[in-house]
């Protein structure tokens, strides 16, 4: 990877545990003093970020394929190729693929940070009550995230939505 060129094969990848989002990380806060960082997200039909809330930054993102449909402070919304979506700090927000064809979106992060939250997630199986999970909700916590579990079915019967299927956990 050079210095100033980051390639579409660059960056390394993880699929965040809950909604089956990816994140292609291109340039993270280290190289940018804190000011910003930038990771795409695939996003296959159905898949989607639970409705949650920032505290610490504002995300811009843009759709470069696909169509992304999004919640923001109650607003809904269609985003389509070439539209950016400002998701500010302080609002509940959500995104998801509502067609039947994969989606992949710029997320600009401003300040740097969140990038490290997906890193983390990306190790985990999200299962609910397991210590894995415990961590997950500890990840958010620490980087001022708020997830919306209280609102979530409400959110995938909406926008006929389904949570992956994951293993049950054992105990």
């Amino acid at each position: 990877m050079s210095r100033f060129v980051i390639g579409q094969a660059d960056g390394g990848d993880v699929v965040l545990p809950m909604g089956g989002v990816g994140v292609q990380f291109k340039i993270d806060g280290e190289r940018t003093g804190g000011a910003v960082s930038i990771v795409e997200h695939p996003i296959a039909p159905g898949g989607f970020a639970l409705p949650h809330t920032h505290t610490n930054e504002d995300e811009i993102s843009y759709v470069l394929e696909g169509t992304l449909g999004a919640e923001i402070d109650g607003e809904e919304l269609t985003v389509e190729v070439g539209e950016y979506l400002f998701k500010p700090r302080g609002l509940r927000h959500a995104f998801w693929n509502p067609s039947s064809e994969p989606a992949r979106i710029i997320e600009i992060i401003a300040p740097a940070g969140l990038e490290r939250l997906f890193r983390t997630a990306g190790t985990s199986r999200g299962l609910q009550g397991t210590e894995d999970f415990e961590r997950g909700l500890a990840n958010m916590a620490a980087h001022g995230i708020q997830p919306h579990f209280d609102d979530l079915e409400a959110f995938l019967a909406r926008h006929g939505l389904e949570m992956p299927s994951m293993p049950v956990a054992r105990g």
